[in-house]
């Protein structure tokens, strides 16, 4: 039995090894990429012989990337501020009022993000264009919120539904009102939950591409996924392959640290309501 035992351990520890690998090869990849120049880019050894950072002086140096860095955290927070801000509220109508259409007019929120990018590209472009958005921030934060609300309003309300109805029951005999019920009582117990709804709005609003693409024009209003796809290098068709991974690796850095930061209310965001008493 304890042969068997240390063989079913050894085989996880081994699938999971593999899984590990599988999964932070690229990003390691591109780390060793982003420390050579010039023809050392296409050697097959796992480390360089002589690594520089040449490539990550190029990128911070030759285009204002820490502009567009700056340009996608503050699209990136704000998205996150707005769409939880609205989701709370929103989860405590839709869990805890009872209305006539709250089952309809919820799912029609999550049918809102069933449709491709695409599809509402060229309507969503004209309603920038009429607002006077275009090649502006503020164009980014109104378009992202269109995939980025429907999913913090749906994780959310499936929170608030599971908390005990006993707790708003004393808040009410205590004499507080829906909005000290919402902001004392249930945003402490939605903590997990706000992590982790809130972190999957940030990766998705620092990784938007088309949006992003369509709506910038300048350099200095572009985000880290556009500046990253127009890097050129010498000529317009020649592709700084050493610049493009050093940036991959510097927008990447954010993410893992923010993962590393929030992992446990992560972790219990997406465990929660797993088990049930």
């Amino acid at each position: 039995m304890r042969g068997r035992a240390l063989l079913k351990n050894g085989a996880m520890a081994l699938l999971w090894l593999v899984v590990a690998a599988f999964l932070l090869f690229p990003f390691y990849y591109a780390v060793v990429s982003s420390l050579r120049e010039g023809s050392a880019l296409f050697d097959a050894s796992l480390w360089p012989s002589d690594p520089t950072f040449a490539n990550y002086r190029a990128v911070m140096t030759d285009q204002p990337f820490a502009t567009n860095i700056l340009n996608s955290l503050l699209v990136a927070f704000s998205v996150v501020v707005l769409s939880l801000g609205l989701a709370v509220f929103a989860s405590y109508a839709f869990g805890r009022a009872k209305f006539k259409g709250r089952r309809l007019l919820l799912y029609t929120i999550l049918g809102v993000s069933m449709f491709p990018q695409v599809a509402v590209l060229s309507g969503l472009f004209e309603i920038v264009r009429l607002f006077g958005l275009y090649n502006s921030l503020l164009s980014l934060v109104f378009s992202y919120m269109i995939f980025t609300l429907p999913f913090t309003v749906w994780v959310l309300t499936s929170f608030m539904r599971d908390l005990p109805v006993e707790i708003e029951e004393a808040a009410i005999m205590d004499g507080a009102s829906s909005w000290t019920i919402v902001i004392r009582v249930f945003l402490p117990l939605l903590a997990p939950a706000l992590v982790t709804t809130g972190l999957l709005a940030f990766i998705a609003a620092w990784n938007e591409f088309l949006f992003a693409l369509s709506f910038t024009l300048t350099n200095e209003q572009r985000t880290v996924p556009v500046a990253i796809a127009l890097l050129t290098g010498a000529s317009q068709y020649e592709l700084p392959w050493g610049n493009i991974m050093a940036a991959s690796v510097i927008v990447t850095l954010p993410l893992i640290a923010l993962v590393l930061v929030f992992q446990r209310k992560l972790v219990a965001g997406l465990t929660a309501g797993a088990v049930k008493g």
